[in-house]
């Protein structure tokens, strides 16, 4: 991912946040980060891509309203495997789908965002 790509989407990622009302200790305590970490790639500062980078994005966008194709786009790790996987068959398509779908019950439990004003 290119440094400007990467800088815009941690301002449209830091936004976000504030206007969902998402402390930078939650995105921190639920990613396994410390909070400095969070703050310093939501306000841009010393951006490069990294894999925490990425998890933080992803994290407010997931919770934003799902991630978006450009995430997906922008996520080489991702592109490579199914670069890598995919034989280009829509049979292939739907049976790498099935496998990541199933996958979701892998992953950590992330509670959603508070709407802004919510008491949760």
């Amino acid at each position: 991912m290119f440094q400007p790509d990467l800088k815009a989407r941690a301002e449209r990622a830091r936004h976000i946040c504030k206007a969902r009302g998402v402390t930078q200790a939650q995105i921190a305590a639920d990613l396994g980060a410390s909070q400095s970490q969070v703050s310093r790639i939501l306000q841009g500062q010393g951006l490069r891509a990294s894999r925490l980078a990425e998890e933080v994005c992803l994290y407010v966008e997931k919770h934003e309203g799902g991630v978006t194709t450009d995430s997906v786009k922008a996520n080489e790790e991702l592109v490579n495997a199914l670069t890598v996987t995919w034989d280009g068959s829509a049979t292939h398509a739907r049976a790498l789908a099935s496998v990541i779908r199933s996958l979701s019950a892998l992953g950590p439990s992330h509670s959603t965002l508070p709407q802004k004003g919510s008491k949760t």
